[in-house]
């Protein structure tokens, strides 16, 4: 039997045979032909890998059916290039079979490398491509193609800080106005925000009128979940100049769990969530069925993104800032590892934007937990030092009253924190340096700028006080001094924790700070502990006492039309800062937080 096999190098030594005869006799001596299949193999494969449909069909021995299916696997496997090579080679007479390797460059760096044999066959002293569809992938049969199939990673989830999906991949309805295409304008416009009243009470016929007179085209009136579409799916369809698309998207599994702030997170991390799609290639018969897949390549989802809120505080935070009807906002933060728990803040708040991480309000007294510090830290007393407590005091241009006058005589520094006397820590702010207390305020964490990801924040402004007036009225959280809930939450951690912890909302994602952060002393911590659980269990905030080993400072700080009602603590490792805006009395204060933590499961 006359079999032979051999690789490209056999030819290549042919070829060069050719080549020293033509040397040594002329040209005219020697007319070279392909020796063998594999020039004529390689020829076909690279006409195909150039997208040269024609010639390469016409290295075959039925142009018209290779043709075809030469040009479908271009287009259905939307190939960007290939590259092709012979292999073995193996003769056998009249007939033979190449080996082949196709390496094909599809969409998103795609690529698939495959190996497989043609037929050739010899007819008039030259060869030619037997065609077959296993030309073209060993595994095609007749009438059959390959096409490419994308399959879309998993959207990523995002979690809260106990687990449980927060944000998940869902569909949201876009809600659009083209008044071209309303015969009524201002009665669609009134309709439409009738219908959507449920869901934006901010909405009105005019806004929506005169807002799509500002686009060519249509208007994005808003955006509505699944659940809410189907409620008015009808009611949107009978509307003029109405249209609906629907569109991929994180959608909250609750919409009354922090609202704002996922919506803030989903802006964060809304270009990462798609994960790298996965792929196949696949046959498909004459029918359009797909009957077999040649490769495949599994999606890879990118891992949910964890948040530090916590749904079950945040829910009793939200529950007990509901309540108020005026401003009330609370923040949470986990004091050993400056996690964000929960960030409430009721309607009325809201109209003014994130204030429970942005604010800034005098904070009162509860500012005497930084004052009381510098004057630990400063060798000024301890909170067994004995000060004066009288019902006013006048240092300077100012009288300095304590709240209805009320009068102490001389304690421990320790009772008149807990009894808050303006007049004790006005006087020992007025005898510090001008930068004491901007210098303590930032050992407690306000001061610096946090730049946390997902999150606007501004801790507070504790400027140096050179004026006698302005330093006294600094120290009893008037003045020049402004701070957030948030910034007050940082200091009731410092207090917990024993130094000021790095606050984070989205895992993983660092915050980065600018400003000083000098160590607090553990001489402030443990006299600042101390007298924080007096306010609780003697002091002015026993409201609480029922609710566990709570540590707090009240503040009641003046503003024009009011005062603010503030409270500022921790129990075990939440520490917590809640504010009342022109609330009165800080036991309103005192009382938002106690609902808070009544709400919380056991074990909180």
């Amino acid at each position: 039997m006359n079999t032979r096999t051999f690789t490209r190098s056999r030819s290549a030594q042919i070829l060069a045979s050719c080549t020293a005869v033509l040397l040594a006799v002329g040209v005219s001596s020697c007319t070279p032909k392909p020796a063998g299949p594999e020039p004529v193999a390689q020829q076909f494969l690279s006409a195909f890998a150039d997208r040269d449909i024609e010639e390469a069909a016409g290295l075959t021995d039925r142009p018209d059916a290779a043709g075809a299916v030469l040009s479908d696997t271009w287009d259905e496997l939307q190939a960007e290039s290939m590259t092709a090579e012979t292999t073995k080679v193996k003769i056998d007479g009249d007939t033979a079979t190449v080996g082949y390797t196709y390496v094909w460059h599809l969409p998103k760096e795609r690529v698939w490398t495959y190996d497989g044999e043609m037929q050739m066959g010899r007819k008039d002293g030259g060869w030619s491509v037997r065609w077959s569809s296993t030309d073209v992938h060993p595994k095609l049969g007749d009438k059959q193609t390959m096409s490419l199939r994308s399959k879309p990673a998993p959207r990523a989830r995002v979690n809260e800080h106990s687990g449980t999906d927060v944000l998940v991949p869902g569909i949201v309805y876009r809600v659009k106005f083209d008044r071209s295409k309303s015969s009524d304008v201002v009665g669609a416009a009134n309709a439409l925000a009738a219908t959507l009243a449920q869901f934006d009470s901010t909405l009105s016929g005019q806004s929506i009128a005169e807002s799509s007179t500002a686009v060519k085209g249509d208007y994005l009136v808003t955006r509505l979940r699944s659940d809410d579409y189907e409620r008015v799916a009808a009611q949107l369809a009978g509307i003029s100049g109405v249209s609906v698309s629907d569109e991929s998207d994180l959608v909250s599994t609750d919409p009354e769990f922090a609202p704002d702030l996922l919506g803030q997170i989903k802006k964060t991390i809304i270009d990462e969530v798609d994960g790298k799609a996965g792929w196949s290639v696949v046959t498909v018969n004459q029918n359009g069925v797909d009957t077999d897949i040649l490769t495949e390549t599994a999606p890879q989802p990118v891992p949910s993104f964890t948040i530090s809120l916590d749904r079950n505080i945040q829910i009793a935070a939200q529950r007990a800032v509901n309540v108020n009807a005026d401003q009330a906002m609370m923040v949470v933060i986990e004091a050993s590892t400056g996690a964000i728990l929960a960030v409430a803040q009721n309607k009325a708040a809201d109209r003014d934007g994130p204030v429970a991480t942005t604010g800034l309000y005098p904070p009162g007294s509860t500012f005497k937990i930084v004052t009381a510090g510098a004057a630990i830290s400063g060798g000024q007393a301890t909170p067994e030092t004995m000060v004066p407590c009288p019902g006013r005091i006048e240092i300077g241009q100012r009288s300095v009253p304590n709240y209805n006058e009320f009068s102490l005589g001389t304690v421990p520094m320790a009772t008149a924190f807990a009894r808050s006397c303006n007049t004790s820590f006005a006087k020992l702010a007025s005898e510090m340096e001008p930068d004491a207390l901007t210098t303590a305020a930032a050992q407690f964490g306000i001061g610096p700028d946090y730049n946390i990801v997902g999150l606007p924040t501004d801790s507070g402004s504790v400027p140096p006080a050179p004026d006698l007036v302005q330093r006294t009225e600094d120290g009893f959280g008037q003045g020049l001094v402004v701070v957030s809930p948030f910034g007050m939450a940082l200091a009731a951690a410092t207090v917990a924790h024993g130094s000021t912890p790095v606050p984070q909302l989205i895992s993983g994602r660092e915050t980065v700070i600018d400003g000083d952060r000098t160590p607090i002393s553990p001489e402030m911590v443990d006299g600042l502990r101390g007298m924080m659980r007096l306010v609780v269990t003697s002091g002015t905030a026993e409201r609480v006492e029922d609710q566990g080993e709570v540590y707090g400072k009240t503040g009641e700080a003046e503003v024009d039309g009011g005062s603010h009602a503030w409270f500022v603590g921790y129990r075990g490792d939440l520490a917590f800062a809640t504010l009342v805006v022109r609330g009165g009395s800080s036991d309103n204060a005192v009382g938002v937080t106690r609902d808070m933590f009544a709400a919380l499961p056991e074990g909180y």
